[in-house]
């Protein structure tokens, strides 16, 4: 597997919920580490499953931090909000303001099927909830503001907190 297509605005699958994954094996790992590889090749900081046509509850982030990869994730506390600029993979050029937790702490399974809390704040806490959005078929453009084509790279890499 080399890189993923992403799925864009106005596929049905966008607004599928993805299923939980049973068994972490080489087949989901496979997937993880072409998501990585595509997320990497689009410049974006997080994408999930359906975002690639995969309806099972997979993530992988990268925020600067190194990367994530998240099965099954689950936000199992939030703290505060934060106002912050978002856009995403699968619509490219759009931005729009999303008010999201400054905090949260989050449940899942890493790649060696290991139980993990991850707790993120800021841009971590923003791309987690907004990519664990889309694996309810909820995209950011349900709950921004003041939508609008990104006007500069600046302004995509203020707003990656979920591409």
């Amino acid at each position: 597997m080399d890189t993923l297509k992403i799925r864009l605005y106005g596929d049905p699958v966008l607004r599928e919920k993805a299923q939980p994954v049973d068994r972490v094996d080489a087949g989901v790992k496979r997937i993880l580490a072409a998501m990585l590889r595509t997320m990497y090749a689009a410049e974006g900081v997080g994408l999930a499953g359906p975002q690639v046509g995969v309806l099972k509850c997979l993530v992988v982030i990268d925020v600067g931090e190194g990367p994530l990869e998240l099965i099954n994730p689950e936000i199992i506390a939030r703290e505060g909000t934060q106002d912050g600029v978002e856009g995403c993979l699968s619509l490219p050029g759009l931005v729009g303001d999303v008010v999201r937790s400054e905090k949260v702490t989050v449940r899942a399974l890493d790649a060696r099927g290991r139980e993990r809390e991850i707790v993120g704040e800021g841009l971590l806490a923003r791309a987690l909830q907004h990519e664990i959005d889309h694996l309810d078929g909820i995209l950011f453009v349900d709950k921004a503001r003041n939508l609008r084509p990104a006007q500069s790279e600046g302004e995509m890499d203020e707003g990656q907190g979920g591409r």
